[in-house]
């Protein structure tokens, strides 16, 4: 599938475990390139869906200097929404339990991202997925961010980890997207390329 992309050397520009798993999921070849520190700041005018659009904008074009001709860059970034405000990385352990009170028994959106770059173009578009969760008791909380340390999720949480099974009541929209990367929507993107 893809022969399109054979005349690409396709680069995965991500350090997160799960958008890995779903880009081999994909069965494209494809090599890991990361920068320490991109910045992942966004002006204040931004918005929802902007903000990771903007930020993997941003993180593409900090490897641009360095890409060669035949290249297809893929970077993303994802966030959580709630109440017109984000929810990134939590800071430490009570960051990421105030998170998961706040989250608790309401619904979220999460939006992803995505940028694909060459030497000669760019273009970037955004997922959507909206997320109920069940209340969570405190020592649901607990026992989640104890034995499963989600400080590198937004949201403070893994969909596909423990807190996905007992506490997400419903989802309307791709579930991969809420792992990092709408997959099925990157898919149909690089078909078309």
């Amino acid at each position: 599938m893809l022969d399109n992309l054979k005349k690409y050397q396709i680069i995965l520009a991500s350090n997160s475990p799960r958008r890995k798993e779903l880009m081999s999921g994909l069965g494209v070849d494809y090599t890991i390139r990361t920068l320490p520190d991109v910045d992942e700041s966004y002006p204040d005018t931004l918005a929802g869906a902007e903000i990771p659009e903007f930020i993997a904008r941003e993180k593409a074009d900090a490897y641009r200097a360095m890409m060669k001709p035949g290249e297809l860059l893929v970077t993303a970034d994802t966030i959580v929404w709630l109440d017109g405000k984000v929810l990134g990385k939590p800071e430490g352990r009570e960051g990421a339990i105030e998170m998961l009170r706040t989250l608790s028994g309401k619904s979220h959106q999460v939006f992803t991202g995505v940028c694909l770059t060459t030497t000669e173009w760019q273009k970037s578009f955004t997922a959507s997925s909206d997320v109920q969760f069940d209340i969570l008791s405190e020592d649901e909380i607990q026992y989640y961010i104890d034995r499963y340390q989600p400080l590198d999720k937004a949201g403070a949480y893994g969909v596909q980890e423990w807190i996905g099974y007992i506490g997400v009541k419903s989802i309307s929209g791709s579930f991969y997207n809420i792992m990092g990367l709408p997959i099925q929507k990157l898919y149909g993107e690089l078909k078309n390329l």
